[in-house]
């Protein structure tokens, strides 16, 4: 398993979402606000993919409408503060030579980056320059799709005739990945199909992962991860690390 979708898993599993829904509130409407000016100011979701996705995704989490429309303003430069924010990439290296993405939205790079470097710095990670890690990860879409009912058989019969590259099985749902210019139309496809997608999103796929059985450096990683993903201008956090179901049964973050 990746470490995206692990990574993924376990927040499900720990109801992150949940516990910290303001502060998901708050970095939604960032997103939301990026997509929007990266969109030429087009505040439409049928014609702005990106944005589309972040509406999405804000609605899966119950954010409300007001707040949407409000960050689609500030992306277009007319709500009561405009916009200020851009997007930044970190590359690092965490505990056991794990490799690590951070993708932040931030109104101060200078700040972020300080923020950054020193949670690396005091959980066993270090910040890396641009191109340090980042062709292990190759950019993919993907589609969350419940399981309901289906085995994952079903779905990757269905999944292979909408075009998908490749499937991956999560216990109650199935992982589908696509090439990113043909995320929307996979995710359709899959939708005409009957099947139940929650989820679609733009990701970094790691190439390759390293296994972690030590049960000390398993905890450090995860740790790490949750650190770097509370702070406020963090969107998402990549890694390549697979750590194994049974020991993560053992491990509390």
């Amino acid at each position: 398993m990746s470490g995206h979708s692990k990574w993924a898993q376990i927040k499900r599993q720990k109801g992150v979402a949940d516990i910290k829904r303001g502060q998901a509130f708050t970095k939604l409407a960032r997103a939301i606000s990026i997509a929007v000016r990266e969109g030429g100011g087009v505040g439409d979701p049928e014609s702005n993919f990106k944005l589309r996705l972040a509406i999405d995704k804000a609605r899966s989490l119950n954010m409300p409408k007001e707040n949407i429309n409000r960050a689609i303003e500030r992306g277009k430069g007319t709500g009561e503060k405009g916009v200020g924010f851009e997007e930044v990439i970190y590359e690092g290296f965490g505990p056991s030579g794990t490799a690590l993405i951070i993708e932040a939205v931030t109104d101060n790079r200078l700040r972020t980056t300080s923020e950054v470097k020193n949670v690396l710095d005091k959980n066993g990670g270090s910040l890396g320059i641009p191109g340090s890690v980042s062709y292990l990860f190759s950019q993919k879409g993907l589609v969350t799709v419940d399981k309901d009912g289906k085995n994952f058989d079903d779905i990757f019969l269905i999944a292979l005739d909408t075009g998908a590259e490749d499937l991956e099985d999560v216990g109650s749902q199935v992982l589908v990945y696509t090439d990113p210019v043909d995320l929307n139309r996979v995710r359709e496809a899959l939708v005409v199909q009957g099947l139940n997608v929650p989820e679609a999103e733009l990701i970094r796929k790691s190439q390759n992962t390293i296994p972690i059985s030590d049960k000390e450096f398993a905890k450090k990683i995860l740790s790490l991860m949750e650190k770097i993903e509370d702070l406020d201008d963090v969107q998402k956090v990549y890694s390549n690390f697979d750590i194994p179901d049974q020991l993560l049964k053992d491990i509390e973050v």
